[in-house]
C-alpha cells in the first residue's frame, strides 16, 4: 500500500506484512511427509543464521533448493538478493510460495516445479556472472535445507560437478550452504583417525573446503526428527588435492573405505581381479608408500592421492583394470557356485 505524503515529500512504499510461515502452512493445510523425509525449519532467527554462513548476498544469485513453505526463502530475500531461483519438487509448496513472493519481492524470485537431482543447473543464472575459476567464487549461491534422503546422492552429484567443473560450477567456484543429518556433518568435516572419516570426508576435501558451521537441535524442526542437523558450507578448491578424475578418485576411496574396520590393504585388493591380486596390491601400495597395516580412516589426503596416482599409472598401462568390478567378480562366483551345486543334486538324483 501507499502513504500518502506530506505536499513536498516523496511518498513512502512499505510492503503489506507477509503471512508468518505457519499462516502458510495452515492456509495451505501443508504437512510433512515422512516419505520424503521432509521437516520444516519455522524459526526465523535459525533461517537467518543458516543464510547468513553463506557470506555477503547482497545482489548476490541464489538457488534455493527445496524451499518448502518458505522460512529459509524469506531469510535470503531479507538478505538483499538481486534474483533467487527456488527448485521445489513437491508441488503442494507451490501456491504457498507464489502467494508469499508475489507481493514480497515482484520480479526477483522464480519458482521451477522440478527435481534438483535431474534439474539442469548449466542454464540457471546470467552469463555475465560466470568467472574463471582461478578467479574468486562468483556471486552465485547454493542454499538448503535438504531431506535426508536426497542430502548425501546430491552432494556427490555437486562434488563429481565441481571435479568436472560443469552443472552450478560452470560459472566457477559457486558456494553452497547446505544442511545435513548430524552425523553425515560430522562424516563430511572428520580429519584422519576419527571415527567419522569416510569415503564422504575424501571426495567432499578434496575437492573443497568444507566447514561444519553449526548444529540445529532436531526440536527446531517440525515434524522433530530423531537427529540434530548440521549446517555445512563448501567452497570449492583452485586446485583439487588428487588431480585424478572423478571416477577413478571415487573408485579407489570406495575400495579403500569397504572394509573400514580392516587393515587397508583388504579393501585395496578389490581394485584387482583374483588373478594376480595379491602382487598388484602389493605393487600398488609399495609405490604409493603406504603402509598396509593402517586402517582405512587412519590414512591422509596425501596418502589417498599416492594410491589414486599409482593406480593411474596401473590403469594406463592395463585398460582392462579400470572397468574391473569386484562386486561383479563376487556375483559371478555366485552364480557359478549355485549352478554346479544344483548340477551335483541333480546327479545325485539321477544315481
Amino acid at each position: 500500500f501507499c502513504l500518502m505524503a506530506a505536499p513536498g515529500k516523496v511518498a513512502a512504499f512499505r510492503l503489506p506484512p507477509l503471512p508468518t510461515i505457519g499462516e502458510i502452512i495452515k492456509l495451505f493445510r501443508l504437512k510433512a511427509l515422512k516419505q520424503l523425509s521432509q521437516n520444516f525449519l519455522l524459526d526465523l532467527r535459525l533461517t537467518d543464521k543458516i543464510v547468513k554462513q553463506a557470506g555477503e548476498l547482497k545482489n548476490a544469485h541464489v538457488c534455493e533448493v527445496g524451499p518448502g513453505p518458505g522460512g529459509i526463502t524469506r531469510s535470503i530475500l531479507s538478505a538483499g538478493v538481486e534474483q533467487l531461483l527456488l527448485i521445489e519438487k513437491d508441488a503442494r509448496f507451490i501456491p504457498g510460495l507464489q502467494q508469499m513472493l508475489s507481493e514480497a519481492a515482484p520480479g526477483k524470485v522464480r519458482i521451477v516445479h522440478g527435481d534438483i537431482l535431474t534439474y539442469k543447473m548449466e542454464k540457471a543464472f546470467p552469463k555475465h556472472l560466470k568467472k574463471d575459476w582461478e578467479d574468486e567464487p562468483p556471486d552465485i549461491h547454493i542454499i538448503g535445507n535438504l531431506p535426508f534422503s536426497v542430502s548425501t546422492p546430491l552432494i556427490i552429484k555437486w562434488l563429481e560437478n565441481v571435479s568436472k567443473r560443469d552443472g552450478p560450477f560452470i560459472y566457477g567456484r559457486t558456494q553452497m550452504t547446505l544442511t545435513f543429518q548430524k552425523e553425515v556433518g560430522e562424516r563430511l568435516t572428520a580429519n584422519p583417525g576419527s571415527n567419522q572419516r569416510s569415503r564422504l570426508s575424501i571426495m567432499a576435501q578434496h575437492l573443497c573446503t568444507v566447514e561444519n558451521c553449526f548444529v540445529i537441535p532436531g526440536q527446531a524442526f517440525v515434524p522433530k526428527p530423531e537427529v540434530d542437523v548440521a549446517v555445512v558450507h563448501f567452497t570449492p578448491l583452485v586446485q583439487p588435492k588428487i588431480q585424478q578424475p572423478f571416477e577413478l578418485v571415487e573408485k579407489v576411496v570406495q575400495s579403500v573405505f569397504q572394509f573400514r574396520r580392516k587393515y587397508c590393504f583388504r579393501g585395496i585388493e578389490t581394485l584387482f581381479p583374483e588373478n594376480g591380486r595379491l602382487k598388484r596390491t602389493e605393487q600398488l601400495m609399495m609405490t604409493a608408500d603406504v603402509d598396509p597395516t593402517l586402517r582405512p580412516f587412519q590414512l591422509s589426503m596425501s596418502q589417498f592421492r599416492n594410491l589414486c596416482n599409482a593406480y593411474r599409472k596401473m590403469c594406463d598401462e592395463d585398460p582392462s583394470l579400470f572397468v574391473f568390478n569386484y562386486r561383479e567378480e563376487l556375483r559371478q562366483k555366485k552364480m557359478t557356485r549355485s549352478t554346479d551345486q544344483s548340477e551335483q543334486t541333480e546327479e545325485e538324483n539321477q544315481l
